[in-house]
């Protein structure tokens, strides 16, 4: 049978522990660790606050490093080298930030305002690392002061935000931007701004489904935007506008940005790559892409950990089947 290596296993094994307790924390109780805690916990034990907040974030998340040399190696291995102390004045400076203001206001079920990450509130930055051995590094921030963010809620929970996370990881599909410009999903119009910035980017044309948030961004944001006559918004099922829309000559490079985590984006994302196979040429990008990959790499494993006989024919070693470049290839071809 195709197995992995003992050592592959291992990893694997490891990612996904590290990714199941930050999540748990993360969702339920990212501000457990208050500058109280961390603050009073430095000055005891005369060192920093990053290192104070290293221990009491370990210990939250149930490394005992005191104890167990296992849980001091993981807290080397993906803490220290994937958790940093962020400098709210590099986001203050973000032009997004400067230029547009927030009212507090409501659209049938959706509502704008301002969120906030507390003090000592981790956070994810930008994508996780990819090792050369499949390791997956979670680049976790924080701030050692309270940092507020423009938000879009529906029925009251979190949907569409302008974030560290969302300036981080648009940077990349922003300067590849160039020419007629598709981006599918508005949210709070960050990716639009932007790309209407750069002087090679002619229009911006964006396809948004709900009317309401929609209203929101045309009311209250779109007119403080400086390079407004650039952008459109059409309201329109993204997935029906591919579908029955010639892209070819069109457009000139496509963004999607339709899912709030990978949890709900990697169907979709599956769904996009299909749908734009009739367009190979098409320069496109997808928002928090590594991530959805890492999704897809552990379905990928298990299933390759069921087949392994069926695989032992193909004569190669797992980790070739779960590089981002062949997950990148994999995707249109599946099935479900």
């Amino acid at each position: 049978m195709l197995y992995a290596d003992a050592a592959l296993e291992k990893i694997i094994e490891e990612n996904q522990l590290i990714l199941t307790v930050y999540s748990q924390y993360l969702n339920h109780t990212p501000r457990f660790l208050t500058s109280e805690l961390v603050e009073n916990l430095a000055k005891e034990c005369e060192i920093s606050n990053h290192e104070a907040f290293l221990a009491l974030f370990g210990a939250a998340l149930g490394l005992d490093c005191a104890e167990s040399r296992e849980h001091r190696r993981l807290e080397q291995i993906y803490l220290r080298a994937g958790i940093s102390c962020q400098d709210p004045d590099v986001y203050r400076g973000n032009e997004y930030y400067k230029t547009i203001k927030f009212p507090s206001v409501r659209k049938g079920n959706w509502e704008m305002k301002h969120g906030s990450y507390a003090p000592y509130e981790p956070f994810v930055r930008t994508h996780p690392v990819l090792t050369k051995e499949l390791r997956e590094i979670p680049q976790i921030g924080y701030f050692e002061e309270e940092f507020p963010f423009p938000a879009i809620l529906e029925d009251g929970v979190e949907w569409m935000t302008v974030t560290p996370n969302e300036i981080e990881t648009m940077k990349e599909p922003i300067q590849r931007a160039r020419g007629r410009v598709l981006t599918l999903g508005l949210g709070l119009g960050y990716f639009a701004f932007c790309a209407s910035q750069k002087e090679e980017v002619t229009e911006v044309t964006v396809i948004e489904q709900d009317g309401n948030v929609i209203s929101l961004v045309r009311e209250h944001l779109l007119p403080q935007f400086p390079h407004r006559e650039k952008i459109r918004i059409v309201q329109a099922d993204a997935f029906d506008f591919l579908e029955r829309t010639n892209l070819s000559g069109q457009f000139d490079y496509l963004f999607s940005d339709l899912w709030h985590d990978a949890s709900d984006g990697l169907e979709m994302y599956i769904r996009i790559k299909k749908l734009l196979q009739k367009h190979p040429t098409l320069p496109r990008d997808y928002w928090i892409e590594p991530s959805l990959l890492s999704a897809l790499r552990n379905l990928v494993y298990e299933k390759l950990t069921e087949q392994g006989d069926a695989l032992q024919k193909l004569g190669k070693p797992m980790a070739d089947f779960l590089s981002d470049d062949f997950l990148r290839q994999l995707e249109p071809e599946l099935k479900e």
